[in-house]
């Protein structure tokens, strides 16, 4: 069942076209990775996609019953975001607003699930840690248990490595697929070529050229094949032929 359906759309700035004719759809537990050009719009994408900025041109359909507010979001964090003067509990509790609207005092079932969601991310022993002492890492996963907070269905998440080294940027990619098997439909735009195939079940290139289908058909294709090193695409098709890549 598809939970996004996108047609003909158009992206862009005060009448300025970034991107247009792009045409896609996400299913239920897809892990789409979205790749490109820096400046190609894929940020742009994901705020049209979030409701944040009105696209120039196309339609977005939500389907299967998703509303605006049960999509997860974990944007790319500034300074400020990283310097957030708040408990971990505070951060991830504040994840049910986007759900159940602004109350002064959360509820029985709020707490339990922000706790939850912080045993799921292996945070639960720094629920009273101040967020701004955590290593990035850690951050991270805050955010993605606050994020898990307002849904369970479908999560976007913008460059969530981006500053991390290299081992916890590998858990973090682990975490990410984890949550996948458990069900959660993830669209993630990546700098990373080789990680997007290798985690990813659908690719969107955008840029100069447009590509939407499988990491298979990707792998074949001319944009993948300019983007992706060679050595890197060997290794990758001969993951995805023995079963290891998803």
């Amino acid at each position: 069942m598809a939970l996004l359906t996108i047609s003909d759309l158009s992206l862009g700035y005060d009448s300025r076209i970034i991107v247009e004719g792009l045409n896609f759809t996400v299913n239920e537990g897809d892990y789409l990775c979205i790749v490109g050009e820096n400046g190609s719009g894929k940020s742009t994408l994901m705020r049209t996609l979030l409701h944040l900025q009105e696209p120039l041109g196309g339609q977005i359909r939500m389907g299967d019953g998703l509303a605006k507010n049960e999509i997860g979001y974990l944007p790319q964090q500034n300074a400020i975001q990283k310097d957030f003067p708040a408990s971990v509990r505070e951060v991830v509790l504040s994840g049910c607003q986007a759900r159940c609207g602004w109350h002064p005092f959360y509820s029985r079932e709020q707490k339990k699930l922000a706790m939850d969601n912080m045993r799921r991310m292996g945070i639960d022993n720094l629920a009273r840690r101040c967020y701004s002492e955590l290593s990035g890492g850690q951050q991270q996963r805050v955010l993605l248990a606050r994020a898990l907070c307002a849904t369970q269905r479908i999560l976007l998440l913008d460059e969530p490595v981006t500053g991390l080294d290299p081992k916890v940027t590998m858990e973090m990619y682990d975490c990410i697929a984890n949550l996948n098997r458990e069900g959660v439909t993830i669209i993630m735009i990546s700098h990373d070529i080789a990680a997007a195939v290798q985690y990813a079940s659908h690719i969107l290139h955008i840029g100069s050229s447009v590509f939407f289908g499988t990491k298979e058909d990707y792998l074949a294709s001319p944009e993948g094949r300019l983007f992706l090193p060679q050595d890197g695409q060997e290794q990758l098709e001969r993951a995805t032929e023995g079963g290891d890549a998803k």
